[in-house]
C-alpha cells in the first residue's frame, strides 16, 4: 500500500527527501462545500514552509489537528473566515502534540498519536462554533462518517481552497483504536472516489448525528486500489486513545470544551 500523508502536495517518500515540510490533503471526487453546520467548525492551518492543512475547533480558541501538520521548525497561523467570508490570519499561541506521537513511525506506515492542539492567541470569529469530541466507543465496518476540509479539489492541483468541502465516507477493513480506514461507498477504494486530498491533513471526521461529533483527524490518504495519491482511502487517526489527553491538555491550556 502506498500512503501519502494528508498535508499539501507531499508523498511519504517525498517528505523523507525532504526532511519535514507539510503533509496535507483536500477533499476530491466531487465533494460539494460542506453544510453550515459542519463549516463553522472547521479550519485552516498555513506554515511558513508553505504547507497547509485542515483544522476543527474545538473552544472558541483551541484547534485540533494531525501532529504531523505541526511539526517543529516553523510557525503557523489558522485562517478563518469571518460572517461575510473575509479571510483572517489568527495567530498561535502555543502548540501542544500529544507525547506519543512518533514521525519516523507514521512514515514507516504504522499507526501513531497523530493529534496535536493549537492554542490560539485570540478566539475564532464569531462564525465559528466549537465542536464536541465524540465519546470513547467503537466503530463498525460500514458506518458512516463525514469527513471535512480545505485544500485542492483536484488532485495535484497546487491550490488550497477557501471553501470547506465534505464527504461521506464508509469505514472499511478493521477498525480499532488505533487507526480507522474509510472509503467512498459508492467506488469501494476500487476506483477514483470521493475522499481527503493535499490540505486535508488533521480534517475531522464527524458522527453523522445533529451533535456532529468529531470521531478522529485525517492522517493519510491512498489512491484506487492502494495506489499513491488520493480517491482511494482516507485514513484516521481516531480519538478514542487520545480524548483523556485533548480534555486534560485543553485544561491546561485555558480552554473551555463542548460538554
Amino acid at each position: 500500500m502506498i500512503r501519502r500523508l494528508a498535508t499539501r502536495g507531499l508523498c511519504l517518500t517525498s517528505l523523507i527527501s525532504l526532511s519535514v515540510t507539510g503533509l496535507a490533503i483536500a477533499m476530491v471526487g466531487g465533494a460539494p462545500p460542506a453544510d453550515p453546520t459542519i463549516a463553522r467548525h472547521v479550519v485552516q492551518l498555513v506554515g511558513t514552509r508553505g504547507n497547509s492543512c485542515s483544522g476543527a475547533a474545538i473552544a472558541r480558541d483551541l484547534v485540533l489537528t494531525a501532529a504531523h501538520c505541526v511539526v517543529p521548525g516553523a510557525d503557523y497561523r489558522i485562517v478563518a473566515f469571518d460572517a461575510s467570508h473575509q479571510r483572517q490570519l489568527k495567530d498561535v499561541a502555543s502548540i501542544a502534540r500529544h507525547p506519543q506521537f512518533d514521525l519516523a513511525t507514521l512514515l514507516a506506515h504504522r499507526a501513531t498519536a497523530d493529534v496535536a492542539l493549537l492554542k490560539l492567541a485570540a478566539p475564532l470569529p464569531a462564525a465559528y462554533a466549537p465542536a464536541p469530541l465524540a465519546r470513547e466507543r467503537a466503530v463498525a465496518v460500514g458506518e458512516a462518517f463525514i469527513v471535512a476540509g480545505y485544500g485542492v479539489t483536484v488532485e495535484r492541483d497546487g491550490r488550497p481552497g477557501e471553501t470547506a468541502r465534505a464527504a461521506t465516507l464508509a469505514a472499511t477493513g478493521q477498525p480499532g483504536s488505533l487507526q480507522i480506514r474509510l472509503f467512498d461507498a459508492a467506488t469501494k477504494g476500487e476506483r477514483a472516489g470521493r475522499g481527503a486530498c493535499d490540505g486535508d491533513s488533521g480534517a475531522p471526521a464527524f458522527e453523522t448525528d445533529p451533535r456532529h461529533a468529531i470521531i478522529g483527524v485525517v492522517s493519510w490518504t491512498t489512491g484506487p486500489q492502494l495506489s499513491e495519491g488520493c480517491g482511494g482511502l482516507t485514513g484516521l487517526t481516531p480519538l478514542t486513545r487520545y480524548r483523556a489527553w485533548i480534555v486534560e491538555t485543553a485544561g491546561k491550556l485555558g480552554s473551555s470544551l463542548v460538554p
